[in-house]
């Protein structure tokens, strides 16, 4: 029997992917030789490793115990490979970064162009699709959420806290009755996420307001949120961070209402002792606060 790292690598494509098509497209291979990869790892070791049917691939009692192991080999290859590497004077790679999308854009973009100044031959890819990502299935190599993970082997840091007010422009204020308590939020036109498409619960923002306030002009992205309070549709709960860069958002209730939430990182174990994995994880800790700092 005679098994090597590829053997491996195809196994643990399609044990997190669970189908043939995303398993190839991770890999940069079609599916059809991902499927022979399996078969021939499976006549090789005499073992069935997946139940295959219309929904895809699903591990046997054989795959759940050759999973730890495929992983511990991907481990220590990636381990070797760090250290090699570490006798180079600069960071080379890719290093995936998934993040909601005002976090990325409001306060990880600036970084990221500074860490590849830093670091040409680095390639930092930031994920910003309207949901979780899996760190078990290496759709990203580190998150950073509004929610604390809570089960995983994962490494799980606090980046900082921030704050969040209701903000709406100048001229729609000027042209609705005036605001001076939280009753008065209701004659407003409110600005929001669609409710059945928010994806973390710390997005859902208007409950902490008043439960029973309604959006009723809304977007899955916050760039279009923010667009719409600038052009004064509507009043919006907007980061502060967000906020400052548009000199018409007044806030609207300041002392009365006001929205804490966290930022935290969180990143596989198996991917935490890589340097470019690391360094990176460690510079975007540092400048997003100092940029939250700034803006507060």
């Amino acid at each position: 029997m005679r098994t090597n790292w590829d053997d491996f690598r195809f196994f643990l494509a399609v044990a997190r992917h669970g189908t043939l098509t995303l398993a190839a497209a991770q890999l940069g291979v079609d599916h059809a030789t991902v499927s022979r990869r399996i078969a021939a790892l499976e006549e090789n070791i005499k073992t069935k490793l997946f139940h295959r049917s219309p929904q895809g691939y699903a591990l046997s009692d054989a795959g759940l115990k050759m999973l730890p192991i495929a992983e511990q080999v991907e481990s220590d290859a990636m381990r070797a490979i760090d250290e090699l590497s570490d006798k180079r004077s600069d960071l080379s790679g890719p290093v995936r970064i998934g993040a909601h999308e005002g976090v990325a854009s409001f306060l990880l973009a600036e970084g990221a162009a500074e860490l590849c100044r830093l670091h040409p031959q680095l390639e930092v890819q930031l994920i910003t699709v309207p949901r979780n990502f899996s760190l078990s299935k290496r759709e990203a190599d580190f998150v950073i959420t509004g929610s604390r993970p809570q089960t995983g082997r994962v490494k799980i840091r606090k980046i900082a806290s921030y704050a969040l007010h209701i903000y709406g422009a100048q001229s729609y204020l000027d042209n609705h009755a005036e605001i001076i308590a939280r009753r008065d939020l209701k004659r407003v036109r409110g600005i929001g996420y669609i409710p059945d498409m928010i994806f973390d619960k710390e997005l859902d923002y208007i409950p902490s307001v008043d439960p029973s306030l309604k959006a009723h002009l809304t977007a899955t992205s916050l760039h279009v949120q923010v667009q719409l309070a600038v052009d004064g549709a509507g009043v919006c709960i907007l980061p502060d961070y967000i906020a400052k860069d548009h000199a018409n958002l007044i806030p609207i209730l300041p002392d009365e209402v006001e929205i804490k939430r966290d930022l935290w990182l969180t990143i596989h174990e198996d991917l935490a002792h890589l340097t470019r994995v690391r360094t990176v994880a460690d510079f975007i800790t540092k400048d997003v606060q100092q940029r939250l700092k700034a803006r507060a």
